[in-house]
C-alpha cells in the first residue's frame, strides 16, 4: 500500500538514528582559543552567549565600534591568515575582561578594560605572530554585534550557531588516511550518531534536543583556516581541496538558528525532525 506523503515523511524521520551532543564550545574572542562549556542555555533568535563578541581588528580594517558593520574575516587576526594563532592557548573572562595568552612555558595576562593594556595586547600579538601589518591590531567590541564569519551574509546569520557532525569528520579522515581533528572546524556544537554528512542534506529541518529546537539554515563552506593543525599550528591538511576531491563540494557542518530555546549539555540526545 502506498503511504500518503505525510506518512512517508514521518517514516523517514523516525528511521533516522538519534544522536548525542559530544561537545559544546564558545569562542569569546574571534580567532583565539575555544572555551569548552559544561552547559549552554540558548534563547530564541540569539546566538551562543558570549560567542565572538570580541576580536582583534587588523590595521586599516575599517571597523567602527560606534557603527559596527559586518566585515570579511580577513580584516581580523584569524587562522585563515595566521596559522601561528593555533599555537597560542588563550582564555578570556568577559566579566573582568582579563585576557590570558600562553605561549610555550610563559603566560601573559592583560586587563582589557584599560585602553593602554588593550594596546599592549595588540603589540604582543603583532610581535608574537610576526604580523606583516605596519601597525598592531586593535582589540574591538560592539555588543550585541558578533564577529562571526557569516555575519556578512545577513543579520540572521550573525547569530547563527555552528554545528559539526563527528561522523562526517571520521568519514573524511578514512578517505584521506589522516586524523581530521574536530578543533579545525571551531564549532559551537559537536554531535555524534548521525550518518556521515546527513546534516548537509537536512537544510530546513530541525535538530531537536528535548524542548530545544535548532533549525538548519545552511551548509558551512570551509576555507583555508581548516588546513591548520590545532595541535601543531602547521598547515598540514588541505581540507577544502580534499572535500572537493572526495565529495564534490567544500562543505563540512551546518549553521543553525534557535527557534526554541533551552538548555543543552554534553551527552544529551537529539533527533532530526522535518
Amino acid at each position: 500500500m502506498q503511504l500518503p506523503p505525510f506518512a512517508q515523511q514521518q517514516t523517514e524521520v523516525s528511521t533516522m538514528p538519534n544522536f548525542t551532543i559530544s561537545g559544546l564550545n564558545r569562542f569569546p574572542v574571534k580567532g583565539l582559543s575555544a572555551e569548552t562549556l559544561d552547559t549552554l542555555t540558548l534563547t530564541e533568535g540569539e546566538g551562543v552567549p558570549g560567542d565572538r563578541l570580541f576580536g582583534f581588528a587588523r590595521y586599516n580594517s575599517g571597523f567602527d565600534p560606534t557603527n559596527p558593520e559586518p566585515l570579511p574575516k580577513e580584516r581580523f587576526v584569524v587562522l585563515v591568515k595566521e596559522a601561528a594563532l593555533a599555537g597560542l592557548n588563550t582564555t578570556f573572562d568577559d566579566t573582568t575582561w582579563t585576557l590570558q595568552i600562553a605561549t610555550g612555558d610563559s603566560t601573559h595576562s592583560f586587563e582589557m578594560d584599560s585602553a593602554e593594556v588593550r594596546a599592549q595586547a595588540g603589540v604582543f600579538l603583532h610581535k608574537t605572530l610576526g604580523l606583516s601589518d605596519p601597525e598592531p591590531p586593535i582589540f574591538v567590541s560592539a555588543a550585541p554585534h558578533r564577529f562571526t564569519d557569516v555575519s556578512v551574509v545577513s543579520p540572521q546569520m550573525m547569530s547563527a550557531i555552528s554545528v559539526i557532525n563527528l561522523a562526517s569528520l571520521q568519514d573524511l579522515g578514512n578517505r584521506v588516511g589522516a586524523e581530521v581533528h574536530r578543533a579545525r572546524f571551531r564549532a559551537n556544537i559537536e554531535i555524534d550518531g548521525l550518518p556521515p554528512f546527513a546534516e548537509l542534506d537536512a537544510v530546513g529541518q530541525t535538530l531537536a534536543f528535548g524542548d530545544v529546537a535548532l533549525r538548519i539554515l545552511s551548509r558551512t563552506k570551509r576555507c583555508a583556516a581548516t588546513e591548520v593543525n590545532p595541535l601543531t599550528a602547521e598547515r598540514d591538511l588541505k581540507v577544502p581541496y580534499l572535500l572537493r576531491k572526495e565529495y564534490g563540494h567544500t562543505d563540512m557542518g551546518v549553521y543553525v538558528e534557535v527557534v526554541k530555546g533551552g538548555r543543552l549539555t554534553p551527552g544529551q540526545d537529539g533527533q532530526l525532525k522535518s
